[in-house]
């Protein structure tokens, strides 16, 4: 069979047993081929005249553009002339650092024809951030938006410098791709050689490089296909940044793979009202948000829009149940949550036709073989979510680029490793536990500030909230939450009395909060709460013996049981 050949038997295997999970598991074979280019092999043959919209891209200001598959064909085939003219070629680096525009997704087509190896960024992104991809990304060219150009002083006099938008001096335009040629030939690219460069967010340390090759991303995400519920012709909207993995698996990868149509919405500040009228007047079918997108659209009576959705996906936490009943409730759409990493494909999750268990992520999905590892190195029903390297998950990393310790750490004893924590059911279903590095111990109960944080959003006046343990004489360490306040919420006693109540209501007593703290949450340039920086903080205050400005304890309101 030709790579086209067994990358549409695997996908189409994966669309026939939608329901069915165990045949989608029992039947997906990964396609074996030594060399691979995504776009050379699959893209253009299934975009080759074909009409069907690939891309539609609608902004806050009224744009809204659409490209077919073979429009974007001959769009990716002008660019990757344009790089190439630029001397950019297989094996360089390129840093992409664009927001939801059309050049985005062409550019990415392009290197990846070209076999060329992209690194994307957030246009958040400067300063020691940037410099850093720039440094051990080892960058040959940067794609960025006019108005960023600035921020890439420390770029080498040899770098290849794009823009898209106004001229910039000393800047090529990305304009000029317009007059490229409409053919080129591919790379030819090996199945195991480095496509995309992902600098994690690094929430303890510098960020990790993440290499992905020609087939762990763009095969790989068949398994992310399967648990969105994506299928041919669908109007997929993911809101997620470019930049970071998330964008390529919903955006890119797996929308194409299922040969749907993405639609991407680019605004400059979220308005619920305005992603409401988007969802309903560009008929999307599956939609794709992360819990805090989700809490702020239940706001709104959705009753007052219809829309075409069939399925609505959540990922990075779950969901308190009330958001979940308001959607089902208005919609008659249930929101299904899944696992995955930027090191990985989506590992783990509920897709479309299956029963859910409340709180739970899922189960393993097809090409996955996944593993509870306890501390003494044995499967069980509660453990480090563990990735079997005795069959390789095809959307598994090669590893961290330039970094063997690192890779050998969470690749050992023939399994990798994720770093998190989940428990299993007697059905199977995984129920994500927390980060191995947050789950602490108070008097000897295994406490995981996950589910407490999970417990504490669910209060009116909590916007978020990070759990630490807070050293204590008697216990060890009690729960503490630091906790941003809502708008609407005043931080006073009374919030921190009902606060306490909320939780105490909810949880049983040995892992309720103890004390906690109405404060800013420091977080990574990804939004990620960097939950070492609150434990430091909170292990000095307690060795002081004082107490934080609007910090509170349950004993401050009368005796509690224990």
């Amino acid at each position: 069979m030709s790579p086209l050949q067994e990358f549409i038997a695997a996908r189409d295997a994966l669309l026939a047993a939608r329901g069915d999970l165990a045949a989608a598991c029992r039947g997906f074979k990964r396609p074996t081929a030594t060399h691979f280019n995504w776009v050379a092999d699959y893209f253009e043959p299934i975009a080759n005249g074909n009409t069907q919209a690939a891309l539609r891209v609608v902004d806050d200001a009224g744009r809204d553009v659409e490209y077919s598959y073979d429009a974007l064909r001959l769009r990716c085939n002008q660019v990757a002339n344009f790089l190439a003219a630029q001397g950019v070629g297989q094996g360089d680096r390129v840093l992409v650092m664009l927001g939801n525009v059309v050049p985005l997704w062409e550019t990415m087509l392009a290197v990846i024809k070209l076999g060329a190896v992209m690194i994307p960024a957030t246009t958040l992104l400067d300063g020691a951030d940037l410099e850093d991809r720039i440094e051990r990304g080892r960058v040959k060219a940067v794609i960025t938006h006019s108005n960023l150009a600035d921020r890439f002083t420390q770029l080498g006099a040899a770098a290849v410098r794009i823009v898209v938008g106004a001229e910039v001096p000393g800047w090529l335009n990305y304009d000029a791709t317009f007059s490229a040629a409409t053919q080129i030939n591919a790379a030819s690219t090996r199945a195991d050689d480095l496509l995309l460069l992902y600098f994690t967010s690094g929430t303890t340390a510098k960020p990790k490089l993440v290499a992905h090759t020609h087939t762990s991303y763009p095969i790989g995400h068949l398994s992310t296909m399967y648990w969105l519920g994506l299928q041919p012709d669908d109007v997929h909207l993911n809101l997620s940044s470019p930049g970071w993995a998330k964008h390529a698996w919903s955006c890119f990868f797996s929308p194409w793979n299922a040969q749907a149509t993405v639609l991407a919405y680019q605004y400059d500040r979220f308005d619920a009202r305005a992603l409401l009228d988007v969802i309903e007047r560009c008929g999307v079918t599956v939609f794709c948000a992360p819990p805090t997108v989700w809490r702020m659209l239940i706001q709104q009576d959705l009753k007052n829009w219809r829309p075409a959705l069939r399925e609505a996906v959540s990922a990075g936490e779950p969901l308190n149940p009330e958001v979940i009943a308001a959607v089902r409730n208005a919609w008659g759409v249930t929101i299904r949550d899944g696992f995955g990493q930027t090191e990985t494909t989506a590992q783990i999750g509920n897709p479309p036709g299956l029963p859910l268990t409340p709180g739970s992520m899922g189960l393993p999905l097809p090409g996955y073989r996944i593993e509870l590892i306890d501390a003494d190195g044995k499967s069980g029903d509660e453990g480090e979510i563990c990735i079997d390297l005795s069959d390789r998950a095809v959307g598994l990393m090669q590893g961290y680029l330039d970094d063997a310790e690192r890779t050998d750490a969470v690749m050992r004893d023939g399994y990798y490793h994720t770093g998190d924590v989940a428990s299993r059911d007697s059905a199977g279903y995984l129920t994500y536990v927390g980060r191995m590095d947050d789950v602490f111990k108070s008097s000897d109960y295994r406490i995981s500030p996950f589910e407490l944080e999970s417990v504490l959003i669910e209060h009116p006046a909590v916007a978020e909230a990070a759990v630490v343990p807070s050293p204590d004489p008697t216990r060890l360490s009690v729960p503490k939450a630091f906790v941003v306040l809502s708008a609407t919420a005043t931080a006073d006693a009374d919030t921190a009395r009902s606060i306490f109540e909320h939780v105490r209501a909810r949880v049983s007593p040995y892992k309720r909060i103890r004390r906690l703290q109405f404060a800013a949450l420091p977080k990574t340039i990804s939004g990620k709460i960097r939950r070492g920086e609150l434990r430091t903080l909170e292990q000095a205050l307690r060795a002081s013996g004082e107490r934080a400005e609007q910090e509170f304890w349950e004993q401050d309101f009368g005796p509690q049981r224990s």
